[in-house]
């Protein structure tokens, strides 16, 4: 085993990184000489070809969900800035939606990020970059005045800073077991409207289980769930719906419980022994192809209906894992499998991690992974939040951000010395957020004249419904 170096030796290296990335410079915006279209256009390479359309049209909404969607051009970026040389897996993608609550194994509802698909080796400091520019960009969105904005930066970057703090003194196990549940989260609110809404949200969350989701997205005929084609979102892919090609159609019902039960076999092998015997007490009532969210819109995802002995519902999630825009444009461990490095990322930053996660790899050699598709799962209805619950938010996704990086990282100490007890990190990294909004906003109107020139095609999702309207 490696030598474990002392506090005082961890605490040295961490302010000695200062030297070669003086936390000033974390306000330049980095490699911005690039086509953002084009970079787009490269990402959307291998999706499926009639969903890309519904993918811009997504991000062609407002700059904020442009940025949602366009993770590829901030990487690209951010590999023209400077970084502490502090690196580990980290999420790649924590803009302030991919925060949200959900359940633990053990029904304990918590916070922590959720969305990993971009998860890979990289600078602890692009996380944070994402998290605080996601917040310029949605508070300008929301009308809110510049002086207001900057307060939820800073907000945020300072619990951020505080939280690695105190998580420097923590032990390693300490930091394992570190959970940010609602609890917690209604005792650090500062105003009785944010311990209003943590409220509303868990009362919410009570009721966002597979169960509920049953009747509004099946129907019972003859014994047999069927999920109910809802197009473009929801669709069988090899029903009358589907906008798959015919090469594609492989994911159906039927092809599931023949050819491509080995795929599912390989998921069930990534499981623990005990969720192996959980699941084997289901058996498959249907399959469908559903479309979520804005950056994942065109690559695979499946939704898997199974039903136990007393008529109950468990959804699986199945979303195609592609390389990391980090992974792009950072140079780290190429993983063997997607899916896995997906996997990996999410049980290793997240708190507690859905039982049913594991990987496997589909035909064509799709990589996937797997997970629930609803338990518990909550996220914020940003738009609709104040300034002063805004800026609360912000404080709660710097201290998951934190708890994350510390756990996956094992470098809190080095983290916390490099940070330091003062301002110029947040300061930094506030001028680099309203930077990095005033670029989004110049990518997204280079986006939405390639739109309109027709370089892009882009569709809402009711254009598209209009297509299969009778």
């Amino acid at each position: 085993m490696a030598d474990v170096q002392t506090l005082t030796e961890r605490q040295a290296a961490g302010r000695h990184a200062r030297q070669h990335a003086k936390r000033s410079l974390h306000a330049k915006t980095g490699n911005i000489d690039r086509d953002p279209v084009q970079l787009l256009k490269e990402n959307s390479k291998g999706r499926v070809e009639a969903l890309v359309p519904l993918r811009y049209g997504r991000m062609s909404v407002s700059p904020f969900t442009f940025y949602r969607g366009s993770a590829i051009i901030q990487a690209h970026d951010l590999a023209g800035t400077v970084n502490s040389g502090i690196t580990f897996p980290i999420c790649g993608d924590a803009h302030l939606m991919n925060f949200g609550g959900f359940a633990t194994p053990e029904r304990q509802l918590v916070f922590d990020l959720n969305d990993f698909d971009e998860t890979a080796t990289g600078p602890w400091e692009w996380d944070v970059k994402r998290l605080a520019a996601s917040f310029a960009i949605a508070g300008e969105h929301m009308g809110f005045n510049r002086g207001a904005i900057s307060e939820i930066i800073t907000a945020a970057m300072h619990e951020y800073r505080d939280r690695m703090c105190n998580y420097a003194g923590c032990s390693a196990l300490e930091l394992w077991h570190e959970i940010v549940t609602f609890e917690r989260m209604t005792e650090a609110a500062v105003t009785a409207e944010g311990r209003q809404l943590i409220s509303k949200t868990m009362e919410k969350a009570a009721g966002r289980t597979h169960e509920s989701m049953l009747g509004k997205m099946a129907v019972l005929t003859d014994g047999r769930w069927t999920i109910q084609d809802a197009p473009p979102a929801l669709f069988h892919p090899g029903g009358p719906n589907s906008l798959l090609g015919r090469d594609q159609r492989w994911s159906n019902t039927e092809e599931w419980k023949g050819k491509l039960a080995a795929s599912f076999d390989r998921y069930i092998q990534t499981l623990s022994s005990e969720r192996r015997k959980l699941i084997a007490q289901y058996a498959l009532h249907d399959i469908a192809f559903k479309v979520v969210g804005v950056g994942s819109v065109g690559t695979f995802c499946l939704v898997m209906l199974f039903i136990d002995s007393h008529d109950k519902p468990l959804f699986l999630q199945v979303k195609e894992a592609r390389r990391s825009v980090i992974a792009q444009f950072f140079q780290g461990d190429e993983p063997t499998h997607q899916g896995e490095r997906v996997v990996s990322g999410q049980r290793l930053l997240q708190a507690a991690s859905d039982s049913f996660l594991g990987w496997s790899t589909g035909p064509a050699e799709r990589q996937f992974y797997f997970r629930q598709l609803r338990d518990m799962k909550v996220s914020a209805e940003v738009e609709r939040m104040s300034s002063t619950i805004l800026k609360g938010y912000g404080r709660i996704c710097g201290w998951a951000l934190a708890r994350a990086h510390a756990k996956a990282s094992g470098r809190a100490v080095e983290i916390a010395a490099y940070l330091g007890n003062g301002n110029r990190f947040a300061d930094a990294l506030t001028q680099y957020a309203f930077g990095y909004a005033e670029q989004n906003q110049k990518d997204y109107d280079a986006f939405i004249r390639a739109c309109r020139s027709g370089k892009l095609e882009a569709r809402s999702d009711e254009d598209m419904a209009a297509d299969f309207r009778v």
